[in-house]
Parts: structure tokens; C-alpha cells; sequence
């Protein structure tokens, strides 16, 4: 990069540093600050800071690489949770019913749902574990991203027997953790909505000179991984690289590393099957948090509209860099690794001065996923083991300074795994596709089925994470529906003994969490206990939830689709897409939107006696 780009990139570093300190006092008032923001932050900024914080740079160059080898078919590969499909679920009820729990962390549900007992505690900690494992995991695949693209431009050399990509990943990470462990949710959220600003405006300008200047051939070359590790050039056609009509084979070589994707129909069923489970389940991780800090019902679904409509505009400047890939391809006859596109084309292609606001861009969504995993995975630590079991009586300094400590113990052992695995594809898929898998039985289960105890919950986590693990050692290579049928088969084993050989939860506790949360599902024994008159208000809130869901998950899909299409100039395509798009708003706007400000009510009169 020349002085300039440093220059901007240096004032933008600067910057966010500052607005941590800034609000660092605002963070003070205890950990419902730290991690909560007082549940007084406005919807649009949580939806915008869930924006930034989903642009990660290694997201950002594992879809770019689909893309740029596949074509559109790329995208479906990334339901499986690159195109963050969950956020439909959140915007119609998984958001709503996390916030009315009130509670800060999803191992501290366990308590609402299961009791304060011993069945409670144990699912409390286990799921607080195992949310902690999920985020050092996390810290671990947007390190190995963050390394390869920051590496690419700033030169660092190898030191101590450790990657050029390890350093690089680490100064970008030590300078993230200064705001967020001094200014917690508050400094996450402001510093991410200042940094969604700056990506919005490069992927603009981005967009924008692919299609003033960039065309795609009738045919050219794409690259492919190769299981030897090295990389092989095949020739496509512009209209099958544009196509969004899924093969049902896609006649990959065998020898190449996305061979395994060769059976493509059943691959996007089953994510797309994948999808619908864990959305229903809902999550555990930074997105959950903005969810838990919203002010009402109707801030849930704003912010996940907002959220998901500027998450839109991610789609069309990885399809942009991608044809940018394919334009230096195509020129200098360079077979590159598709994960290196994106870095590629940066140095190769943007001008001076905007190629430092692009870096600095993607270095901020880089940060903003990785601030707001830690947030939310120390306050794990503090709110589910330290505070609970630990030191119940810990004062407001003490529990600061876990909350700051344990931010840091979360990165290192985040970096030092960084260590073992190079690819990001690896690290992506295991975390999605297997020790993902592990946990979403039991977290889809705690919501529709009464008779999951607290004993089944643990067991079922138990099971699926060391199955996971098991895959990873042993049978890495497997495809991922193999691997993900492995892990959740396991967590239903687990799950199915645990409730069964052990007692109900208490009928207290069971009506206590119905009438906070309101859930549909098999929930009969409890719903019989309350009045008529409130069962039909939740019926129909119910109903209505079920029928936008159906709308909802094909907007989101080709939403995107339609944003992407615009790059890739297939105005066909765009057509279709746009009345798509126009007849499932108008379904979300009846079943849906018009209700927002609908929130059933609970009175003690609609108690039954």
C-alpha cells in the first residue's frame, strides 16, 4: 500500500480506539452494562451492529472463494451459515422469545427454563462450557481469516517459529481487545456502528466499478483446491457461472477439495434442513446478545429487519470481487487460491486512497466480529460460572475485572489454536456442519417439547460435543452431512436417555417459563393450566409466527440473491427475483409486520385455579 492507504488506515485505528475510550464509562455501571448496555440501545444500532459484526473477513473470503469457483451455486453452499439464514427465524420469534426471558446468557435460561435446582445448575453449566468452547473456537476461524488478509498488506515476517499470518492476526486482535475490554457491549455496538459505516461505503464503490468496468466473458477460467494442496484452472461459461438455478450434480473433479460438493441437490436440501433446525432453536452466541439488550418485542423484529436488509449488500461485493478474481485470472493467466482472491484483488486492482479505505473496511468487519464474539463469550464466564458457583457474592469490582480477564484468556486460547489449522474452509465447516451439529438437538428441543429435563439438555450437549470431537480426529475427511448426522444423531441419543431415565421438571417451573416466553410446540400438559380466554391471544400470535416464518426464509434468500444479481448484471435473473421479492413482502407485511407492536399480555386472572 502507498502512505496514504497506511495513513487511512492508521487515522481509522485511531478512531475506534478513541470511541472505546470514549463510552468506556458508560460500561462501568456493573456487568448489565458491560454486556447488556443497560438494555437501553436503540434497535437500528443493534441491527447495524449485527450487520458489522457479521462481515467477518474470513467469512467474507471463504464466500468470495465459493463465488469466484462456483458462480452464484456458491451461495447455496453457504446456507449452511454463511448467508446467516438464521435472521429469519430471529425476525419473526426466536428474537422475541429470548428477550421476554430477561436474562443475560443463554446458560442463564437454563435457570428460567429447568429451575434453580440441580437439574437447572447442570444445564446451566454445561451450556455456559460449552458456549465458551463454541467462542474460542470462533476467535480461532477469524484469526486464521483476519491472518491471511491482513498479512497479505502489511508485511510482517515470520517470528519465533510462528506464521507471518499469526502476527498479523494478533496486532489486529490486540488492538480490537483494547475497546472491548474496556468499554463492553457499549463500545462494541457504537464502534461497530462506526465501522459498518465505513464498510457500507466501500462495498458501494466497490459494486459500482464492477459494473462500470468490469465484464464478464462469454467463457473464461476459474480455480479450484486441489487435496494435494496445490490449485487447477477450469473454464466455465458467463450464463452457468451466473446461474441461480442449483444443479443437482456439479461434476466437480474428484481430485479437488470441493469435490465434496459434487452432490449439490442433496447438499443445499440438507443445509437448507440444517438451517431450519437451528434457526427454530435459535442461537447462543454474539447474535443472541443483541436480542437479550433489546428494549421490547417490536425492537427485536426492527432490528433484525434492519439487520438482514444491510446484510443484503454483502452479497453483491463478494460477487464483485469475485468477477474482479476472474478479470486478473483472465489476464495474467494466474491459477490463485480462492480463499486469496479477495487480497488479490485488492492490492492488484483498487486505486490508491480507496484501497486504504477498503483494507481498513474489511479490517473493521474483521474487529466487529471478533469484539462482539468475545463480549458475549466472556459473559459466559462471569454471569454463568464465576458469579453463579464461584463467588455469589462478588462486588462490581470483581466481577469487572473477570470480565476483563477472561475476555483475554478467550483470545489467547483462541490465537494459540490458530497454530494447527491453515485453511479456513477446514476450521468453517467443522464449526457448522459438526460441532455445531452437537449442540442444536437439545436447543431445539428446549423450546417445543415440555419433558426435556435439565439431565437430557446436559446429556445431549455431552453426546454431540464429543462426537464432534471424535469426527475431528478420526474422520476428518468425511462430507459434512455425514459428519453433522454423526454429531446430532449422538446429541438425540444422549438428549432421548437423559430426559427419560430421570424425572419431569418441576410443573412450577415449566408454567413459569410458558408464560414468560410463550412458545409454540408440545406444550399441552402446561397449556392446559391456563385459561381460555389467553390460549386463544397466543394461538394466535402462534399461527401467525409459523405462517410469516414461510415468507420469511425464501425473502431473506432472495433478497440476496436479488442484491447479488445486480453485480453479475443477469437482468433475466433480476426480474424474476424482484416480483419474488415483492409478493413475500407483501405477505410479511399481513402476517407479520402489522403486528409488531401486538404483545400478548399476561395477567394473573388468566391463571387457571
Amino acid at each position: 500500500m502507498a502512505v496514504i492507504d497506511y495513513a487511512i488506515l492508521l487515522t481509522y485505528l485511531a478512531a475506534i480506539v478513541m470511541i472505546g475510550v470514549v463510552v468506556q464509562r458508560r460500561a462501568q455501571e456493573g456487568i448489565d452494562s458491560y454486556f447488556l448496555g443497560n438494555r437501553s440501545l436503540p434497535w437500528w444500532a443493534l441491527g447495524a451492529s449485527g450487520m458489522a459484526s457479521n462481515l467477518d473477513v474470513s467469512g467474507t473470503m471463504i464466500n468470495t472463494a465459493f463465488i469466484f469457483a462456483l458462480g452464484a451455486s456458491g451461495f447455496f453452499i453457504e446456507i449452511r451459515g454463511g448467508v446467516t439464514l438464521i435472521m429469519a427465524f430471529l425476525m419473526i420469534f426466536m428474537g422475541k422469545w429470548n428477550r421476554r426471558a430477561e436474562v443475560m446468557t443463554l446458560a442463564e435460561w437454563m435457570h428460567l427454563r429447568f429451575g434453580k435446582a440441580r437439574e437447572g445448575d447442570i444445564a446451566r453449566l454445561i451450556a455456559a462450557i460449552t458456549q465458551i468452547i463454541m467462542t474460542i473456537a470462533m476467535v480461532t476461524y477469524f484469526a486464521i481469516g483476519a491472518g491471511k488478509f491482513v498479512g497479505e498488506f502489511l508485511g510482517i515476517p515470520a517470528w519465533l517459529g510462528l506464521s507471518s499470518e499469526f502476527w498479523a492476526a494478533t496486532i489486529m486482535i490486540a488492538l480490537a481487545m483494547i475497546y472491548t475490554v474496556l468499554s463492553g457491549l457499549y463500545g462494541v455496538v457504537w464502534t461497530d456502528v462506526f465501522q459498518g459505516i465505513l464498510i457500507f461505503g466501500t462495498i458501494i464503490y466497490i459494486c459500482v466499478m464492477v459494473v462500470t468496468r468490469f465484464a464478464l466473458p462469454d467463457s473464461f477460467l476459474i480455480s479450484m483446491p486441489m487435496k494435494d494442496g496445490s490449485f487447477e484452472a477450469f473454464e466455465t461459461t458467463r450464463l452457468a457461472w451466473t446461474s441461480i438455478v442449483p444443479k443437482w450434480h456439479l461434476g466437480i473433479p474428484e481430485a479437488s477439495a470441493y469435490s465434496i460438493y459434487n452432490l449439490f441437490g442433496i447438499a443445499v436440501i440438507f443445509y437448507l434442513f440444517k438451517t431450519t433446525i437451528e434457526g427454530s432453536g435459535g442461537t447462543g452466541n454474539y447474535m443472541l446478545q443483541r436480542f437479550m439488550a433489546a428494549r421490547s418485542d417490536r425492537d427485536t423484529g426492527l432490528l433484525s429487519m434492519f439487520w438482514i436488509f444491510l446484510l443484503s449488500f454483502r452479497w453483491p461485493f463478494i460477487a464483485a470481487i469475485a468477477i474482479m478474481g476472474i478479470s486478473i485470472g483472465t489476464g495474467q493467466h494466474t491459477v490463485m487460491d480462492p480463499e486469496k482472491v479477495l487480497p488479490m484483488v485488492i492490492n492488484q486492482l483498487v486505486p490508491t486512497g480507496i484501497k486504504g479505505l477498503l483494507v481498513a473496511g474489511l479490517i473493521a468487519a474483521a474487529m466487529s466480529t471478533f469484539d462482539s464474539t468475545v463480549n458475549a463469550g466472556a459473559a459466559y464466564w462471569v454471569r454463568d460460572v464465576y458469579q453463579a458457583y464461584i463467588n455469589p457474592r462478588a462486588d462490581k469490582k470483581s466481577l469487572m475485572q473477570h470480565s476483563r480477564w477472561s475476555s483475554i484468556v478467550i483470545v489467547v486460547l483462541g490465537l494459540f489454536f490458530t497454530v494447527f489449522i491453515r485453511n479456513i474452509n477446514d476450521i468453517w465447516g467443522w464449526i457448522t456442519m459438526s460441532i455445531g451439529a452437537g449442540l442444536i438437538v437439545p436447543m431445539l428441543a428446549r423450546w417445543y417439547w415440555w419433558r426435556l429435563n435439565g439431565y437430557g439438555f446436559a446429556a445431549g450437549t455431552l453426546f454431540g460435543m464429543t462426537a464432534a470431537i471424535i469426527q475431528r480426529l478420526f474422520f476428518p475427511m468425511i462430507p459434512e452431512y455425514f459428519s453433522f448426522l454423526f454429531a446430532a444423531g449422538a446429541s438425540l441419543i444422549g438428549m432421548t436417555f437423559g430426559s427419560f431415565l430421570t424425572k419431569p421438571t418441576d410443573p412450577a417451573v415449566l408454567k413459569e417459563f410458558y408464560r414468560r416466553t410463550r412458545p409454540f410446540g408440545l406444550w399441552n400438559p402446561v397449556r392446559d393450566t391456563l385459561s381460555t380466554r389467553l390460549m386463544e391471544r397466543i394461538n394466535a400470535e402462534n399461527r401467525r409466527d409459523i405462517i410469516a416464518t414461510f415468507f420469511a426464509v425464501p425473502w431473506q434468500i432472495v433478497l440476496f440473491l436479488f442484491m447479488m444479481m445486480l453485480v453479475m448484471q443477469r437482468w433475466d435473473n433480476l426480474v424474476w427475483l424482484a416480483v419474488a421479492l415483492v409478493g413475500l413482502s407483501i405477505g410479511l407485511y399481513f402476517f407479520w409486520f402489522r403486528h409488531l407492536s401486538t404483545e400478548v399480555r399476561i395477567e394473573e386472572s388468566d391463571s387457571l385455579p
